[in-house]
């Protein structure tokens, strides 16, 4: 199979329908639409949710839940994934996107103490866990809070 050859599944794409063209066009008169009501009106049918007055589904349920609008999300990285990098480099999170370790910066970069860390290496981060912070001075490297 090539990109040229694909095509749609059978059914997914339908012809346009040219309604309200006259009787000989199969679909004039009503357009489709069927004899008076409420959805043969123009703007008819009813509001996504209703129930036909009856107490919707969503407001019989209780309300849950909360978003805290000053949560801050960081980027976490372990030690471990920093032996990677060649000794004496200044690790950033911008670095650390381009390889791949970070998909996303969020509001920041946290690195944190898991695994161990053979490379010296100086890292700037927004924080730094305790045990990450041991593991990279005991490797001679340098910790920088941004």
């Amino acid at each position: 199979m090539k990109l040229h050859e694909l095509e749609h599944a059978d059914g997914a794409r339908t012809p346009h329908y040219r309604k309200g063209r006259g009787i000989g066009s199969g679909n004039g008169k009503t357009a489709g639409k069927g004899h008076k009501g409420q959805n043969a009106r123009t703007g008819g049918g009813v509001a996504p949710g209703f129930e036909g007055g009856q107490m919707p589904l969503y407001r019989r349920l209780p309300k849950f839940g909360f978003h805290n609008i000053n949560r801050v999300d960081y980027a976490n990285v372990n030690v471990e994934k920093l032996n990677c990098f060649e000794d004496g480099t200044i690790v950033t999170s911008a670095l650390l996107k381009d390889r791949g370790l970070v998909r996303k910066e969020f509001d920041g970069l946290k690195i944190l103490g898991g695994g161990k860390l053979t490379k010296k290496l100086s890292v700037q981060a927004n924080k730094f866990s305790k045990s990450a912070k041991a593991a990279i001075e005991s490797a001679g490297g340098l910790v920088e809070v941004i």
